[in-house]
């Protein structure tokens, strides 16, 4: 039952059936089996879109109570909470979607005191059979909950780590876009004509854009003049993407120096991989339990492969990726300057191991041992005066 409903609502509530009709007793509905049963528990399931979500509401052996269209706006929400509620005592809501279009409705109903789960897309097998709509999906998700293969709790996103999250976005997306622009700038310098390629190209990198940026074309009629504008162009959307790239290093350096200032006295992790891990656990890192799980999100965990008489474990391609990469580009940086990580792979290739092996191996360890130091940040920050 939710807080703050008063008792009465409660137990009148209890006893509704689908069709809103008061039900009889469990001795009535025992002697006519036809009689709706009493609802104990609602379980919510949530279809989420930029514009609506879909909301389907299960009692609790799996019979579908209702389905509804509201809102995605603060209204909607709230109108969602009320018309779960209005079906019997509120469990568990599960939510496609919790970190884009049902990001909102997740915060409201975590500050509302309902159990959000976080749903993954259905099963492309069932939807093969069973179509695909709306309702069905947000039915899926709720059916996902009360069975139990819907576990994941949503990710909090509203702390610092979310600030991180937000820049840290920003700035991949600058590197993306100024390495689309080198590129360009690259080829288009290949098949320029002869004087600018003569101009440019002994020049360093630096030195070569600052001069592509200070070109002045004439008639763009020509192709040489015409090549010096596109060079132009390309060479001040480096340089732009550079300054704003910077400034986030900046801001990023400072933010995870104050979440996460025993993260970065970590071996090899710097502002930007520290940033990426502090992303992947979010706010409330208590949701990865184990060590183990936290290797599982980040892709490091072998996998078993195992069938009849072979017993093995494969390579886990899941997870997140980003967060993979972080902490291979931190493996890297202790492959460089770490005695120890060095000595660990002369070992293991003593042993008959491969380099690869090695670090696949070291990978998980490090994920393993940065967990601990991620849990005790987040959970028990630093006290700042």
């Amino acid at each position: 039952m939710l807080s703050g409903q008063p008792a009465v609502r409660a137990i009148r509530i209890r006893f509704e059936g689908r069709d809103g009709n008061t039900t009889m007793p469990n001795s009535a509905r025992k002697a006519n089996p036809t009689l709706p049963r009493e609802v104990v528990e609602v379980t919510g399931g949530v279809d989420t879109h930029l514009d609506t979500h879909t909301v389907a509401a299960l009692d609790q052996v799996g019979g579908l109570l209702g389905c509804a269209t509201f809102p995605a706006t603060p209204a909607g929400y709230a109108a969602v909470l009320a018309w779960l509620g209005s079906h019997g005592p509120l469990g568990r809501v599960g939510v496609e979607g919790t970190g884009s279009y049902g990001a909102g409705l997740a915060r409201f109903l975590t500050g509302a005191g309902v159990t959000v789960i976080e749903v993954s897309r259905p099963n492309r097998a069932d939807r093969r059979t069973r179509g695909k709509s709306d309702p069905l999906d947000a039915e899926n998700a709720a059916r996902a909950v009360l069975a139990g293969t819907a576990t994941g709790q949503p990710k909090t996103r509203t702390g610092i780590v979310e600030a991180i999250r937000a820049l840290h976005t920003t700035r991949r997306g600058a590197v993306k876009a100024r390495t689309a622009a080198s590129n360009q700038f690259a080829g288009l310098l290949v098949s320029a004509p002869e004087p600018l390629r003569a101009q440019l190209r002994p020049l360093p990198k630096a030195q070569r854009l600052a001069t592509a940026a200070a070109y002045r074309p004439g008639d763009l009629t020509d192709p040489t003049q015409a090549t010096k504008r596109a060079l132009q162009r390309l060479a001040r959307r480096i340089s732009v993407l550079d300054t704003e790239i910077a400034d986030a290093d900046a801001d990023l350096a400072d933010l995870t120096a104050r979440a996460a200032p025993q993260l970065l006295a970590e071996f090899g992790v710097g502002p930007d991989s520290a940033a990426q891990l502090l992303i992947t656990v979010g706010d409330n890192p208590d949701r990865l339990a184990t060590a183990a799980s936290f290797a599982a999100v980040c892709g490091t965990s072998p996998v078993p492969a195992s069938s009849g008489k072979t017993t093995r474990h494969r390579l886990n391609r899941g997870g997140d990726r980003q967060a993979n990469r972080a902490l291979h580009m931190i493996l890297l940086s202790r492959l460089r300057r770490d005695p120890e990580t060095r000595a660990y792979v002369e070992r293991a290739t003593a042993r008959g191991k491969t380099r690869r092996d090695a670090m696949r191996a070291l990978k998980n360890y490090i994920a393993r041992s940065l967990h601990r130091v991620l849990c005790d940040t987040v959970l028990n920050p630093p006290i700042t005066t």
